[in-house]
């Protein structure tokens, strides 16, 4: 399936706006990063290409890709011939200028016809199938390329509902190559992404050119397209221009357009992706005696006037009045035989029975396998994986993942597209079970806290003691020094006395006694010293031991 829709990763932040507006349940996909950023991508084979997403996105996240670019190169570049056919939204989106822009087309050899005029040929082959009995059930209306693309993907079932006949533009492109034999490739002006999607499957129409994408290319080429402030609708196409077909842009166009043949008909509209998509999803189940007889939907609002593709700045009322106008001046046009007014003849469609095979303006659709729906028994781990255990936690419901329901989040994440970090409710818990830890962390840092300031504050102390007993041990020191060298002196005097004297008489013996006694008191003295150095009070050895055992006692209590 070729990507439409794009992504630029550098600008998604993970917002889930695309997943909030977005009417494909399973075209977005949403991956957690390395970094922990979120970022959500398309996958082309379910994306319908609505361009909603785009329209939607707050950070320009989203974009769509065309055929702009390649075939406004081969026109200006090459010989190669083109026909284009544009859609009648074009007078609503540029209403000063579309003129000018199809001048600018057959300026450079391209013949440019009228899609209103296939719209039309669309009104005719719908009363047509109905008056035949080709169309037996209800029907649903096609012209809208993204409803045919959901249908398809994601109800099947609604297939043998859908119209058979063909959109306004493959009407206008089957009536130029069946009827007017022209087989120049050809190119659509279109206000929708999806047609591409649609011209794909059914290979009628070459290009998709949506205008907003073409006016980016005439502004980046430096392309002057010149205003024209006309309030004249005719305009001179290479066929014939259309009628009352002009206004099927507008939401119940094609109702309308039906409704002034056959106003007995029962037709129901409903546009915007808010809303058809979930009464598609309803019809599935309606009984087919309360269904309309004819359902006309469009996936914008307002309709194709207001397309993802257009690129439009118009109010919603100017977009209703152009369409309005539009109506009234096609109106003008029509020729009717007998009384004129609803229900009469039109001349138009009385040639197209003349001259049109119905049977050419038909088509075929593709359907697809739903991916299966998982059952409860399957979801329930997917719940359990995502904290949510109650009946209360699985429709918290809070739509901040972009789905509407905590079930339809669990089902992407059963299918692959989205993972439980990016519920909020299981980001909420493990944020506040991390809370938790943290306060039973700051409580254990606190007891910790209080454990070393006392050990602290002991350690002070005894830093303290230390230091009193260093000045202890310093005085101790210096006055064991003196004394040493005091006894040095005595016994050096026992020494002298002795040398001095070969024999000792009585008083001889008295000094010699006194000497030595000196001495005795001198050797007290100094042991005294010592021993109040080392071991009347705690040693320096002894205060760094008790110091290192501190010291053990914080690294231990702080590892633990």
């Amino acid at each position: 399936m070729k990507e439409l829709i794009i992504v630029k990763p550098e600008k998604c932040v993970g917002c889930a706006s695309c997943i909030r507006t977005c009417p494909a349940p399973e075209a977005n996909i949403t991956r957690e990063l390395e970094n922990g950023k979120f970022i959500t991508t398309i996958d082309p084979a379910h994306c319908i290409a609505c361009g909603e997403c785009v329209r939607n996105c707050p950070h320009g996240a989203r974009d769509y890709i065309d055929d702009t670019t390649e075939v406004m190169d081969s026109i200006q570049n090459s010989s190669q011939k083109y026909t284009v056919i544009v859609a009648p939204a074009i007078k609503s989106v540029f209403p000063d200028k579309w003129k000018s822009i199809l001048d600018w087309f057959k300026a450079h050899h391209c013949e440019v016809y009228d899609v209103a005029y296939g719209a039309d040929i669309c009104t005719w082959a719908h009363l047509t199938a109905i008056k035949r009995g080709i169309i037996k059930n209800s029907l649903i209306t096609q012209p809208c390329a993204a409803i045919v693309k959901y249908i398809e993907t994601y109800q099947p079932k609604l297939l043998q509902n859908l119209s058979p006949i063909h959109s306004p533009m493959l009407c206008e492109a089957i009536f130029i190559k069946k009827y007017m034999r022209k087989n120049a490739p050809i190119i659509a002006l279109s206000p929708c992404v999806a047609k591409k999607n649609e011209f794909d499957e059914t290979q009628i129409v070459d290009y998709n050119v949506t205008f907003k994408k073409l006016m980016e290319y005439f502004e980046l080429n430096g392309i002057m397209i010149p205003n024209d402030y006309s309030n004249e609708f005719r305009y001179e196409f290479s066929g014939e221009q259309g009628q009352v077909g002009g206004i099927y842009p507008r939401g119940g166009g094609l109702r309308d357009n039906l409704w002034l043949h056959d106003p007995e008909l029962n037709i129901t509209n409903i546009e915007g992706v808010q809303n058809v998509y979930d009464k598609l999803d309803k019809y599935v189940n309606t009984p087919e005696n309360a269904r309309p007889q004819i359902f006309d939907v469009l996936s914008c609002e307002f309709g194709c006037n207001v397309g993802a593709g257009t690129g439009s700045n118009k109010s919603v009322f100017e977009v209703i009045k152009t369409m309005r106008d539009v109506e009234i001046e096609a109106k003008k046009r029509r020729k009717t035989s007998g009384i004129f007014g609803r229900g009469a003849e039109d001349k138009l469609f009385k040639s197209f029975d003349e001259d049109l095979n119905i049977r050419d303006f038909m088509r075929t659709y593709t359907a697809a396998t739903p991916t299966r729906v998982p059952t409860d028994a399957e979801l329930e781990p997917v719940f359990e994986r995502m904290g949510k255990h109650t009946k209360a936690d699985r429709e918290y419901n809070c739509h901040a993942c972009g789905y509407h329901s905590c079930r339809e989040m669990a089902i992407a994440i059963s299918r692959g597209l989205n993972t439980p970090e990016n519920c909020t409710f299981f980001s909420k818990n493990k944020l506040i079970a991390k809370h938790s830890d943290l306060n039973r962390e700051n409580e254990r840092l606190e007891e910790i806290k209080l454990v070393c300031k006392e050990l602290s504050e002991k350690l002070k102390t005894d830093v303290d003691g230390i230091s009193n007993n260093m000045g202890t041990i310093r005085e101790a020191n210096k006055d064991t020094d003196t004394r040493s060298e005091r006894v040095h002196d005595l016994l050096s005097n026992v020494v002298a006395f002795c040398e001095q004297n070969d024999s000792l008489d009585a008083d001889s013996t008295q000094q010699l006694i006194q000497i030595l006694r000196t001495t005795l008191e001198a050797f007290d003295d100094l042991n005294t010293s010592v021993k109040k150095s080392t071991g009347t009070t705690l040693s320096v050895d002894a205060y760094v031991l008790s110091i290192g055992n501190l010291v053990d006692k914080i690294n231990s209590t702080l590892n633990t």
